[in-house]
């Protein structure tokens, strides 16, 4: 893709943001097809939209690309949280542990090791919210996703932690519930067993776009899988020794 259809394949990300009219999928001739050209997107859409970027969403790698979604300014708030529901009417949620860092990790040539990141990051239960902008029954590629952010559509969060490196993040008792009643409680569940490893290839991955700020968060994958919810629900996500999240969808 060059620059003129990254700039097109995000406006319409943007409109449909805005408009809130959710879309089928980009044009064949917009669709990206590389991650970078997905990130390419991205990058292009908090361009035209002009939002501080407070935190990131990361994957683990697939086929050793990793992959990471933007998260902007208004959207990452504390628990609890009354979320109104026309703001992200697939009203999707998914617990994840997140880190906040509380010192920059600045732009440099080396990659930053574990230890670096686990150094300047607190830890806590999250909400992951997700809303696309497509429509729900759209046929997408994973690329198509990608440019849209993964998804995202929010992240509601519990008072971070500094005293969580002592936790196996990997067996971690998680237990989501829906109006009060338990929906699901296991030990682990992450995709990879590793929060902490997914936030050390987004400090790595931002080094090329001037490096991760501290404040901004970094939300690490589900540990409860997608689940989606109607107006008026109430969810709440509970890590042992993280603390708990708690949204409801307001009408």
């Amino acid at each position: 893709m060059d620059n003129i259809a990254i700039q097109r394949a995000a406006a319409i990300l943007v409109r449909a943001r805005r408009d809130m009219q959710p879309l089928g999928g980009l044009p064949d001739d917009l669709k990206p097809t590389s991650i970078p050209e997905a990130h390419a997107i991205q990058d292009a859409v908090s361009a035209q939209l002009g939002q501080l970027i407070a935190g990131f969403k990361a994957m683990k790698p697939v086929n050793d690309d990793a992959t990471r979604g933007v998260i902007y300014g208004g959207t990452i708030l504390p628990s609890p949280c009354d979320l109104p529901a026309a703001t992200v009417p697939q009203c999707g949620v998914e617990g994840e542990v997140a880190f906040i860092f509380r010192r920059d990790l600045p732009a440099r040539a080396a990659p930053y090791t574990r230890n670096e990141v686990a150094a300047v990051v607190d830890a806590c239960a999250a909400i992951e919210v997700v809303h696309s902008r497509y429509a729900m029954d759209a046929k997408l590629t994973n690329l198509e996703k990608l440019a849209d952010s993964i998804s995202n559509g929010g992240l509601v969060y519990a008072t971070p932690t500094a005293n969580w490196r002592h936790l196996n993040l990997g067996e971690i008792k998680v237990t989501l519930t829906v109006n009060g009643k338990v929906d699901l409680e296991k030990n682990g569940g992450h995709p990879i067993g590793d929060p902490l490893g997914v936030a050390v290839i987004l400090a790595n991955l931002w080094r090329e776009k001037g490096g991760v700020r501290a404040g901004q968060f970094v939300t690490c994958g589900s540990y409860t899988g997608l689940k989606f919810l109607n107006p008026g629900d109430v969810c709440g996500v509970t890590f042992e020794g993280l603390g708990s999240a708690e949204v409801t969808f307001t009408v």
